[in-house]
């Protein structure tokens, strides 16, 4: 039989040159986890006072209704200067309409009184 000897050979390591860079600087602010917080919900408010400034500009604006001025006569009724001025057959929502432009709760009208009532459709 024969016997093997195996010598552990030495393995000596060599540097490379590494070109010297400046050491990291920390900073000097440090955040907290409340600062952090603080942080998060400034930016979450300016982003969501951004959206609501873009987005109010982007409403769809309706064309102004042509009305006209007119006064209430004698004996006249909402009914009778809402049929006047309605497509016919809709001169329940006229009155409601007149009632709405005018600010009116109910349908009562004094003579020499000054309503606002669309020009006739």
């Amino acid at each position: 039989m024969s016997t093997m000897i195996l010598t552990p050979t030495r393995v000596i390591p060599t540097r490379v040159a590494t070109p010297a860079r400046p050491a990291a600087r920390r900073s000097a602010v440090r955040l907290t986890r409340r600062g952090r917080a603080v942080v998060f919900l400034i930016g979450l408010a300016v982003a969501l006072v951004a959206g609501f400034v873009l987005a109010a500009g982007s409403t769809a604006t309706e064309r102004p209704e042509s009305t006209t001025t007119i006064q209430v006569g004698p004996g006249e009724t909402l009914w009778d200067i809402a049929q006047s001025v309605a497509v016919r057959g809709h001169t329940a929502d006229m009155v409601e309409h007149i009632k709405d432009l005018n600010g009116l709760s109910g349908g009562a009208l004094q003579a020499g009184q000054q309503l606002r009532v669309p020009l006739a459709r």
